[in-house]
Protein backbone atom coordinates (compact mmCIF):
# COMPACT_ATOMS: atom_id res chain seq x y z
CA UNK A 1 0.00 0.00 0.00
CA UNK A 2 2.71 2.07 1.00
CA UNK A 3 4.77 1.93 -2.18
CA UNK A 4 1.32 2.01 -4.10
CA UNK A 5 0.77 5.07 -2.63
CA UNK A 6 4.08 6.79 -3.48
CA UNK A 7 4.10 6.16 -6.69
CA UNK A 8 0.76 7.44 -7.13
CA UNK A 9 1.90 10.62 -5.21
CA UNK A 10 4.99 10.94 -6.77
CA UNK A 11 3.75 11.11 -10.34
CA UNK A 12 1.01 13.35 -9.30
CA UNK A 13 3.08 15.77 -8.06
CA UNK A 14 5.52 15.75 -11.12
CA UNK A 15 2.75 16.55 -13.52
CA UNK A 16 1.61 19.31 -11.41
CA UNK A 17 5.24 20.75 -10.81
CA UNK A 18 5.31 20.88 -14.79
CA UNK A 19 2.00 22.21 -15.42
CA UNK A 20 3.41 25.00 -13.12
CA UNK A 21 6.40 25.10 -15.23
CA UNK A 22 4.70 25.73 -18.19
CA UNK A 23 2.28 28.41 -16.44
CA UNK A 24 5.20 30.74 -15.32
CA UNK A 25 6.76 30.72 -18.88
CA UNK A 26 3.39 32.45 -19.94
CA UNK A 27 1.07 29.53 -21.19
CA UNK A 28 -2.70 29.45 -20.17
CA UNK A 29 -3.90 26.69 -17.83
CA UNK A 30 -5.38 25.03 -20.10
CA UNK A 31 -2.94 24.90 -22.40
CA UNK A 32 -0.27 24.08 -19.76
CA UNK A 33 -2.47 21.14 -18.62
CA UNK A 34 -2.70 19.80 -22.13
CA UNK A 35 1.03 20.20 -22.77
CA UNK A 36 2.09 19.04 -19.27
CA UNK A 37 -0.46 15.90 -19.54
CA UNK A 38 1.06 14.93 -22.97
CA UNK A 39 4.98 15.97 -22.20
CA UNK A 40 4.70 14.39 -19.04
CA UNK A 41 3.11 10.66 -20.41
CA UNK A 42 6.40 9.13 -21.08
CA UNK A 43 7.92 9.64 -18.42
CA UNK A 44 5.11 8.65 -15.84
CA UNK A 45 4.13 5.52 -17.70
CA UNK A 46 7.72 4.24 -17.61
CA UNK A 47 7.68 4.78 -14.11
CA UNK A 48 4.29 3.12 -13.72
CA UNK A 49 5.06 0.12 -15.70
CA UNK A 50 8.66 -0.37 -13.81
CA UNK A 51 6.46 -1.53 -10.86
CA UNK A 52 3.73 -3.06 -12.54
CA UNK A 53 6.15 -5.38 -14.22
CA UNK A 54 8.01 -5.85 -10.71
CA UNK A 55 4.34 -7.16 -9.34
CA UNK A 56 2.87 -8.84 -12.22
CA UNK A 57 4.64 -12.12 -11.30
CA UNK A 58 3.25 -12.09 -7.61
CA UNK A 59 -0.19 -11.06 -9.16
CA UNK A 60 0.11 -14.02 -11.77
CA UNK A 61 1.59 -15.80 -8.59
CA UNK A 62 3.07 -19.30 -9.56
CA UNK A 63 5.36 -21.53 -7.20
CA UNK A 64 4.74 -22.46 -3.36
CA UNK A 65 2.07 -20.44 -1.60
CA UNK A 66 1.59 -18.56 -4.52
CA UNK A 67 -2.23 -18.57 -3.71
CA UNK A 68 -1.58 -16.22 -0.32
CA UNK A 69 0.43 -13.64 -1.99
CA UNK A 70 -1.66 -13.34 -5.30
CA UNK A 71 -4.33 -10.78 -3.68
CA UNK A 72 -1.69 -8.46 -2.83
CA UNK A 73 -0.37 -8.95 -6.19
CA UNK A 74 -3.39 -8.40 -7.97
CA UNK A 75 -4.56 -5.25 -5.58
CA UNK A 76 -1.44 -3.76 -6.45
CA UNK A 77 -1.39 -4.32 -10.23
CA UNK A 78 -4.97 -2.82 -10.15
CA UNK A 79 -4.24 0.03 -8.12
CA UNK A 80 -1.22 1.12 -10.46
CA UNK A 81 -2.93 0.65 -12.86
CA UNK A 82 -6.11 2.90 -11.79
CA UNK A 83 -3.38 5.49 -10.25
CA UNK A 84 -2.27 5.47 -13.53
CA UNK A 85 -5.43 6.57 -15.20
CA UNK A 86 -6.29 9.03 -12.25
CA UNK A 87 -2.68 10.62 -12.72
CA UNK A 88 -2.79 10.67 -16.54
CA UNK A 89 -6.74 12.13 -17.23
CA UNK A 90 -8.40 13.12 -14.02
CA UNK A 91 -5.22 15.38 -12.64
CA UNK A 92 -4.99 18.25 -14.69
CA UNK A 93 -8.75 18.63 -15.01
CA UNK A 94 -8.76 19.52 -11.49
CA UNK A 95 -6.24 21.58 -11.36
CA UNK A 96 -8.09 23.96 -14.04
CA UNK A 97 -11.19 23.61 -12.49
CA UNK A 98 -9.44 24.18 -9.03
CA UNK A 99 -7.39 27.66 -10.34
CA UNK A 100 -10.66 28.68 -12.26
CA UNK A 101 -12.42 28.67 -9.06
CA UNK A 102 -9.44 30.45 -6.76
CA UNK A 103 -9.82 33.01 -9.42
CA UNK A 104 -13.66 33.31 -9.06
CA UNK A 105 -13.53 33.09 -5.56
CA UNK A 106 -10.24 36.03 -5.57
CA UNK A 107 -12.77 38.40 -7.88
CA UNK A 108 -15.64 37.84 -5.06
CA UNK A 109 -13.61 38.68 -2.32
CA UNK A 110 -12.29 42.27 -3.90
CA UNK A 111 -16.08 43.04 -5.03
CA UNK A 112 -16.87 41.98 -1.59
CA UNK A 113 -14.12 44.61 -0.22
CA UNK A 114 -15.41 47.04 -2.29
CA UNK A 115 -18.95 47.32 -1.58
CA UNK A 116 -17.98 47.47 2.15
CA UNK A 117 -15.47 49.95 1.40
CA UNK A 118 -18.52 51.82 -0.30
CA UNK A 119 -21.04 51.31 2.45
CA UNK A 120 -18.51 52.54 5.50
CA UNK A 121 -17.92 55.83 3.19
CA UNK A 122 -21.71 56.00 3.10
CA UNK A 123 -22.65 56.08 6.32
Amino acid sequence: FLALFGVSVQTGVIMLEYINQLRARGGSIEESAIDGAVLRLRPIMMTTMAALMGTLPIAIGFGAGAESRRPLGLAVVGGLFFSQLITLFLTPVIYVYMDKTQGWMRNRAVLFRTKNAQLKQQS
